[in-house]
C-alpha cells in the first residue's frame, strides 16, 4: 500500500512538472527564457517545452502597439505662461531581449522622457503658438523619445497632445480677445454691406438720371420735329391758300370778293378785341373802316407779280 501511494505521488509530481515545462506563447507575444539565471532564448508564438529545473520564463512581452497615457504636467511657455499639458504615447517592443535587459521598466522611462521633452518643446513657443504648433510638438517628442529608446528595443510610433489648458485668467483674456475680434469682423462686414448698398443706390440714381435725360432729350427732339412739321404744313397750306386767292382774284368779281373778305375779317377781329379786354376800343371815325379796306386793296395791287392790280400766280416751266 505504501509503495503504491509513493508511486502515485511520483506520477502526480512528474505530471505537474511536465505541465509547467510546456508553454504556449500567444500570437504577437514573446517570452524570455533564462537557464540557470542567464539568458537562454526567446520563445515566439507557438508550443514550447522547457527543461525542468533548468529553464524558467523571466520576462513576457507583447509585440502589439501600446498606448500609454502621459499624465498632465505644468509647462512654462516662452512668454512665461504656465499651462497644463497631457498626451498619449504610442510605442511597441521590437527587440524583446533589449527590452528585458536594456532597462528595468521601459514604460516608465518613455513616459518620463516624453514629459521632459514636452516641457522643452512648450518652452520654445509662445502661448498663442502652442495651440497652432501641435504637430510640431508631437514630432519633436517622437524624435527625442524614439532616439533615446533605441537601446531599449522600443520603437515610438507617434505622440498626440490631448489638452493644453492655460490658467483661468488667461482663458478669460483669450475669450475677451476673441469676442473683440468677432465684433470687429461683424462691424467690418456691416460697413462693407453699407458701402456696397450706397454704391448700388448711387449707381441706380445715376442710371435713372441718364434714362430720364435720354427720355427728355428724345421728347424735345420729337417736339421739335413736330413743330417743324407743323410749320411746314402751315407754310404749305398758306402758300396753297395764297395761290388759290391769286387765281380767284383774276376771275370776274374777284377783287370785290377780296375787299369783302378783308372787311369781314376786320370787323371780326375788332369784335374779339372788345371781348378780350375790359376796355372797348372804338375808332374815332367809323368811316376809317372803308379807308382801311381801300388801303389793303392798294397793298394787294402793289404786290410783285400783279397784273392790272391783280396778283398773278407764279408760272411753272
Amino acid at each position: 500500500m505504501e509503495m503504491g501511494w509513493v508511486i502515485g505521488v511520483l506520477i502526480f509530481f512528474a505530471f505537474v512538472t511536465m505541465m509547467k515545462c510546456v508553454r504556449v506563447v500567444p500570437q504577437k507575444s514573446a517570452f524570455i527564457v533564462e537557464r540557470w539565471g542567464k539568458y537562454h532564448c526567446t520563445l515566439e508564438a507557438g508550443l514550447h517545452v522547457l527543461v525542468p529545473f533548468m529553464d524558467q520564463i523571466a520576462y513576457k512581452h507583447t509585440l502589439k502597439e501600446q498606448a500609454i497615457d502621459v499624465p498632465p504636467q505644468q509647462c512654462i511657455t516662452k512668454d512665461n505662461i504656465t499651462v497644463e499639458v497631457d498626451g498619449i504615447l504610442y510605442l511597441m517592443v521590437i527587440d524583446p531581449v533589449r527590452g528585458s535587459y536594456g532597462i528595468s521598466n521601459y514604460m516608465f522611462a518613455t513616459v518620463q522622457l516624453s514629459q521632459t521633452t514636452m516641457r522643452s518643446a512648450i518652452g520654445q513657443l509662445e502661448l498663442d503658438r502652442t495651440f497652432e504648433e501641435r504637430e510640431r510638438i508631437n514630432g519633436a517628442i517622437v524624435d527625442a523619445v524614439d532616439k533615446a529608446s533605441e537601446p531599449w528595443g522600443i520603437k515610438v510610433t507617434r505622440y498626440e497632445v490631448k489638452n493644453i489648458a492655460p490658467p483661468q485668467t488667461i482663458r478669460d483674456a483669450m475669450e475677451k480677445q476673441m469676442r473683440a475680434e468677432r465684433e470687429k469682423r461683424a462691424l467690418i462686414a456691416e460697413s462693407e454691406g453699407d458701402r456696397q448698398a450706397r454704391i448700388n443706390r448711387a449707381e441706380g440714381e445715376k442710371q435713372q438720371a441718364i434714362a430720364f435725360s435720354e427720355g427728355e432729350k428724345q421728347k424735345r427732339i420729337n417736339e421739335a420735329q413736330g413743330r417743324a412739321q407743323e410749320i411746314m404744313l402751315v407754310a404749305n397750306a398758306t402758300a396753297t391758300g395764297l395761290r388759290e386767292i391769286s387765281k380767284a382774284s383774276m376771275e370776274p368779281g374777284g377783287t370785290n370778293a377780296i375787299n369783302l373778305r378783308l372787311a369781314e375779317q376786320y370787323i371780326t377781329e375788332f369784335g374779339r378785341l372788345a371781348k378780350t379786354n375790359n376796355s372797348v376800343i372804338i375808332p374815332a371815325d367809323l368811316a376809317n373802316v372803308a379807308g382801311f379796306i381801300k388801303t389793303a386793296v392798294s397793298v394787294v395791287k402793289d404786290l410783285p407779280g400783279a397784273v392790272g392790280g391783280i396778283p398773278q400766280p407764279p408760272r411753272v416751266g
